[in-house]
């Protein structure tokens, strides 16, 4: 049995605003604290038995072709969009575009979504 390929995909940290109203559902958050939490989530992924890889964009100047880039050197079993590009609505359109950049360059890759970043495993055995 091969060891599942997990692509984790999220905004870059140092990029976001965290004192934007948009952000405000998470206060004191850095993006020390982010990034933090984003390599953990990798090595607890790999602890498990995946593979797990991270793919950070930023809010859409590049994001489609860092992550296609990305897509395409491994085949991906599943790919994890993170909560920051999902839950917070003005970042809906980049959502869009990445769901729409997997459906065309990963499309036997499963998608899942997790709530925070200590149940992506949760969400992945969902899936995978």
């Amino acid at each position: 049995m091969t060891t599942p390929k997990i692509l984790s995909v999220g905004l870059e940290p140092t990029l976001i605003n965290f004192s934007e109203p948009a952000y405000a559902a998470f206060p004191g958050m850095t993006a020390e604290k982010v990034m933090a939490g984003l390599n953990h989530d990798v090595a607890t992924l790999n602890g498990l038995g995946y593979e797990a890889t991270l793919c950070l964009v930023d809010f859409g100047e590049t994001a489609e072709s860092v992550l296609q880039t990305t897509l395409a050197q491994c085949a991906y079993d599943c790919v994890v969009i993170g909560a920051g590009v999902r839950l917070i609505a003005q970042n809906t359109p980049l959502f869009e575009k990445l769901v729409n950049i997997i459906h065309q360059y990963a499309p036997g890759a499963k998608m899942c979504f997790n709530t925070r970043p200590d149940d992506t495993a949760d969400a992945l055995k969902r899936w995978v």
